[in-house]
This record gives C-alpha cells, sequence and structure tokens, in this order.
C-alpha cells in the first residue's frame, strides 16, 4: 500500500480526535496531520499531545501551523515536546497560514515566503540543541537554545504559490500538494524539483486532495472547494468554465458560511481536483498521479468528521488497491 496520511481538523473535542486517530492508525495509515486553524478549532497541540498518548506507530504533526501565530522558538519547543512524548514520532508542517486562521486574529500576513524560509531555518537550528541567534522577518533570536530536540525532525512545507513551492523544494524535507488541478499537477511539481536542484535537495512530494466515491463525500468536498474557486488564477477558472458572474455568487454566499456557498458548486468543478468513481476508478487515479508525477505519499483530508470513519475505511480500501 502507498504510504498514506489523514489530515483531521480538530473540531470535535480532543478525545474524539484521539479516537478518530486511533482509527486511522488501525487501518493502515502512517501519519495523522492535525490543522492548525486558531480560534476555529481545538488547540493543535494540545490535540497532538493527546494524539501522541492514544496512539502508538503513527507519526504525528501539524497540518498545517503558519508562521505568524507563534514564535518559531515556541513552535520548536512545542514539536519537540510532542516529539519526546511520542517517543520520536513528531514531525513539523508548516505554511504561510490562511484567513480562516490569520483573519479573526487580526494578523497581517507580511512577506510569507520570506518568513517561512526564516522560521525553517531557525527551527532547523534549534532542533540541532545549538544557540541559535538570528534576525528573522517579524522575530529574533538571541542564543536561543533546545535542550531535548531531536536533531533530524522533519519539516513539512505546503503551498500553492510558485514562490513558496519553489522554498520548498530548496529547504523542506517534505512538500505537500494540495488540490491541484489534474491538467496543472505537473507543473506545480516541476516548480519544487527546480528548486531542489537549485539547493539539490531532495524533498519528499505529497499530495492531498479528497477521495470522492458516493454523494455524501461530494457534499463534503463541496463546501471546501468554495474558496479554492473563489482564490482560483484566471488559468484554471478558465479551464473550468466558470464565469466571474459564478464566482462572485459564491463569494457572496460565503458570508453565510461555506455549507451555503457550497450549493453554488457545480459537480463538473470538483472533479478535475478529487480522485472520484469507484474504489478501483480512485485507485487508479492515484496509480496515475503516483508514477506519472514521482508523487511519495498520499494524504486524505477528513473535512466531516461525523463521517471520518467511514471516509478512512472506504481510502484504505481505494489505497489496498493502488
Amino acid at each position: 500500500m502507498v504510504t498514506a496520511s489523514v489530515n483531521l481538523i480538530p473540531e470535535a473535542p480532543v478525545a474524539k480526535m484521539v479516537e478518530l486517530a486511533r482509527h486511522a492508525e488501525a487501518v493502515g495509515f502512517d501519519k495523522v496531520w492535525v490543522y492548525d486553524e486558531g480560534l476555529v478549532t481545538r488547540d493543535v497541540y494540545v490535540t497532538l499531545a493527546a494524539v501522541a498518548l492514544g496512539t502508538e506507530r503513527v507519526r504525528i504533526g501539524p497540518g498545517i501551523t503558519n508562521p505568524y501565530t507563534r514564535h518559531p522558538a515556541t513552535t520548536a519547543a512545542s514539536i519537540a515536546s510532542v516529539d519526546e512524548l511520542s517517543g520520536g514520532r513528531a514531525f513539523l508542517g508548516i505554511g504561510a497560514g490562511g484567513s480562516l486562521t490569520l483573519g479573526p486574529l487580526g494578523v497581517d500576513r507580511r512577506q510569507p515566503v520570506a518568513t517561512v524560509r526564516d522560521v525553517i531555518a531557525a527551527c532547523r537550528g534549534l532542533f540541532l540543541g545549538a544557540p541559535v541567534t538570528m534576525e528573522g522577518n517579524g522575530f529574533s533570536l538571541t542564543e536561543a537554545a533546545l535542550s531535548f530536540a531531536r536533531a533530524d525532525i522533519e519539516i513539512w512545507l505546503a503551498g500553492r504559490g510558485p514562490r513558496m513551492l519553489g522554498l520548498g523544494g530548496e529547504v523542506a524535507d517534505g512538500v505537500m500538494l494540495d488540490f491541484i488541478h489534474a491538467d496543472l499537477l505537473g507543473d506545480y511539481v516541476d516548480i519544487v524539483r527546480a528548486g531542489a536542484a537549485r539547493a539539490a535537495n531532495r524533498p519528499r512530494l505529497m499530495y492531498s486532495t479528497m477521495v470522492i466515491t458516493d454523494e455524501r463525500a461530494m457534499a463534503e468536498t463541496k463546501p471546501h472547494m468554495t474558496y479554492r474557486l473563489v482564490d482560483s488564477p484566471p488559468r484554471i477558472k478558465e479551464l473550468l468554465g466558470i464565469t466571474d458572474a459564478e464566482v462572485d455568487q459564491i463569494r457572496r454566499a460565503m458570508a453565510g458560511g461555506l455549507h451555503e456557498a457550497g450549493q453554488y458548486v457545480r459537480d463538473e468543478w470538483v472533479y478535475p481536483f478529487v480522485f472520484s468513481g469507484t474504489a478501483s476508478d480512485c485507485a487508479e487515479q492515484l496509480s496515475r498521479v503516483i508514477d506519472r508525477h514521482g508523487i511519495d505519499e498520499f494524504l486524505l483530508p477528513v473535512l466531516d468528521l461525523s463521517n471520518a470513519t467511514r471516509l478512512m475505511d472506504d481510502v484504505a480500501d481505494v489505497l489496498a488497491r493502488v
């Protein structure tokens, strides 16, 4: 079976998140990521600590955290603490952060590429255990040191823009690509590999998208396609055949919540971004992506906790066929 992970959004009590993480481990997933969405969800590190104590094998980390709401030294210490608690199973997932997390806090996402670069450098230095002194973008460190970190804690970067993806290729241990239009996935992979070549780096590639084998999974996905469609560049909107009027309709509806806006998302706009059909169909599509683009790992976003166990079971069946 292909190396696979789940990304759980902690919108339920922590005990429920531990239950879901245990199920993911039981059906064969290798990593459990936990969304860091600020005030929208339970605290990511409290949840990760509970998952660490409630599981035995899966690797765990934030999926993803951002460089703005916490000082990078605090992030590094939190990851190192979860790593210690879990017996060396932690990793760091980081990206620029989005409006869902940063907006309610009034945080301005300034110079995201430079900031993420500096935070990764700071965390790597702190994981090594030696004192770190640096002037980063928006933060500083003066003889800062961690005495309990594991030096080789993996750092994964998630992003969409070409500069961020190029940075991931240069400095990260792994790069997560998320909900990419099927016709453009190769372009995104090429950007990561170009960045890797500049730095003689060899990051792993992870692809994250929904697996749709029934109408319920489609219904779960549509609300989370709203902001992706609204923020899509003109090239993608042209490929989808979505008009400015239709985009504006979705944008206006989002004021009433993602589920309200999701009713304006058409099935045909979703299909290019996901794997869909029977379990065999989805396995074939995933196999094709792995072979064509050299993808190392697959990440399943769990978007509806009420259906999470069934979804993980269905996708485990898909993965067993790859």
